[in-house]
């Protein structure tokens, strides 16, 4: 599988940015590109990481964290962001409710199973489309640029009180 990064996983890098940025409720459906994160996640008591079944669920915990005073963030691979769509728009958009979307990007390049590679080719288009500001965490060298793309995110989150992305491809946080 070819992925935008390669070497150790920079999970406990993003983790730190992420805490550093206030975020202080996790939640989402696993996904083997973000299985680092996930297991520092579940081993973090204080991050209090709720695993659930379906993407769009994850999503009205978050809402529910958010109203509870909670900063939340959601994870899902990017066939998540297909059964997410409605919860997006209908509620966390409609509503301003901000969350933090940490998306893997499974078919990137179509080196991954074939039935990743429709998402792998819509994925930034629909995020284009739902008007949910989005950047790649790649092209940046350990110990830089993960905290700063962490702060752009929760900067746009405070902005606009509405869902903001973060795309992960494969190697990065695994």
């Amino acid at each position: 599988m070819s992925h935008g990064a390669s070497g150790p996983s920079r999970a406990p890098e993003m983790l730190a940015a992420l805490k550093g940025a206030g975020f202080d409720f996790f939640c989402g459906v696993p996904c083997s590109l973000l299985k680092g994160l996930v297991s520092l996640l579940e081993k973090d008591h204080d991050a209090r990481y709720v695993s659930a079944t379906r993407e769009d669920s994850a999503l009205g915990m978050a809402a529910g964290a958010f109203f509870g005073g909670k900063r939340p963030m959601v994870l899902m691979q990017n066939s998540g962001l297909g059964v997410s769509v409605n919860a997006l728009a209908s509620l966390h958009t409609l509503y301003e409710i901000p969350v933090l979307l940490l998306i893997s990007w499974r078919g990137e390049d179509r080196s991954d199973a074939p039935e990743h590679w429709m998402m792998g080719e819509i994925m930034l288009p629909v995020l284009d489309q739902m008007k949910i500001p989005h950047r790649l965490l790649t092209g940046v060298a350990p110990g830089e640029g993960l905290a700063a793309q962490v702060a752009w995110a929760a900067a746009q989150l405070d902005a606009t009180q509405k869902p903001v992305a973060l795309i992960v491809p494969g190697g990065v946080l695994e």
